[in-house]
């Protein structure tokens, strides 16, 4: 039996044509430690979208290419972890100080996954002892034959095995594949879900590194876009309209939305599951919920769990 007729998920890749440029939307469906991985949809011929939904930059010239790059200002530690590599060697993060990491999670059965690989390996090659490539198998199958796709792709990076405790620590992995990137000092600036062209993953690695790059950069607060252990600190959601709230209504719904479970299955809070997952209707018709129910109150006393009906 094959390795994908093994796997317990079900990967939708679909191209569509968009004035010229190719869209490639990785729907990956996944029951990993009880929540389903939602989908990505990112552009392979535009290199702008990164985490961060917060109020963008519409001033520059349409005329302009410049490249914008975006990092945390309040980066979060890298979650330590220490594993052997499927070659049998230790892998410590301790070991990566000083070092630009790109800790990729991926999988062999994943598409857009094998297709950056080569970029990675030459990411790795171009910028030696300066930049840490890791990959983080998602797969189920065993290590030994993630060893040796390893081996025939010629992946020069260590590879190592994901467990739900990597994946827990690292929160918010939403599709295959999810790149963490890591300064220098071990603080993780961002996180891209999807393929992104290797020029992203090479301009942000020189940023971090204090070399010249040809793009602008920007930072945005860490509300959930990288840890979704931070979405309590969102003051916007995705999809979610707080119009006609007062400052202390928005407050309430929020504190709400961080206190109460979606109900799509996802084991996370309203919050963290738009944050996670913007095209869940779970999530969204439960936030409207909260907003309405906030809006028609005249107190801000806890209530009783929304419902999606």
């Amino acid at each position: 039996m094959s390795n994908e007729n093994r796997m317990r998920k079900s990967f939708i890749v679909v191209v569509v044509l968009l004035g010229g440029a190719s869209i490639i939307l990785a729907a990956l469906a996944a029951a990993r430690g009880g929540h389903i991985l939602a989908a990505s949809l990112v552009s392979r011929s535009h290199s702008s979208p990164h985490a961060g939904w917060g109020k963008q930059d519409d001033s520059k010239d349409a005329s302009d290419d410049a490249m914008v790059i975006r990092f945390a200002r309040n980066p979060s530690p890298m979650p330590p972890f220490l594993v052997n590599d499927v070659d049998g060697n230790i892998v410590s993060t301790a070991s990566w100080r000083g070092k630009v990491v790109l800790l990729n999670f991926w999988a062999t059965w994943c598409p857009p996954c094998r297709e950056e690989i080569p970029e990675m390996i030459e990411l790795q090659s171009r910028y030696k002892d300066r930049l840490q490539v890791i990959g983080v198998s998602m797969d189920d199958s065993p290590a030994e034959e993630v060893r040796a796709f390893a081996h025939q792709m010629g992946m020069t990076y260590p590879v190592v095995m994901g467990s739900r405790s990597i994946e827990a620590e690292y929160g918010g992995v939403p599709a295959l594949p999810t790149s963490f990137v890591i300064g220098p000092d071990g603080g993780v600036v961002q996180k891209h879900v999807g393929l992104y062209p290797i020029d992203v993953y090479e301009t942000e690695v020189r940023s971090l590194l204090n070399l010249p790059i040809n793009a602008k950069v920007e930072t945005f607060e860490d509300t959930g876009q990288i840890f979704l252990k931070n979405a309590a600190h969102a003051t916007e959601l995705p999809g979610v309209d707080f119009k006609g709230l007062t400052a202390e209504q928005k407050r309430t719904a929020l504190k709400r939305m961080n206190s109460e479970s979606c109900l799509c299955g996802c084991k996370l809070t309203i919050a963290q599951c738009r944050i996670n997952d913007d095209t869940c209707s779970t999530s969204k018709a439960l936030a409207a919920k909260i907003v309405r129910e906030v809006s028609a109150s005249n107190t801000t006393s806890p209530r009783a769990p929304a419902s999606a009906n």
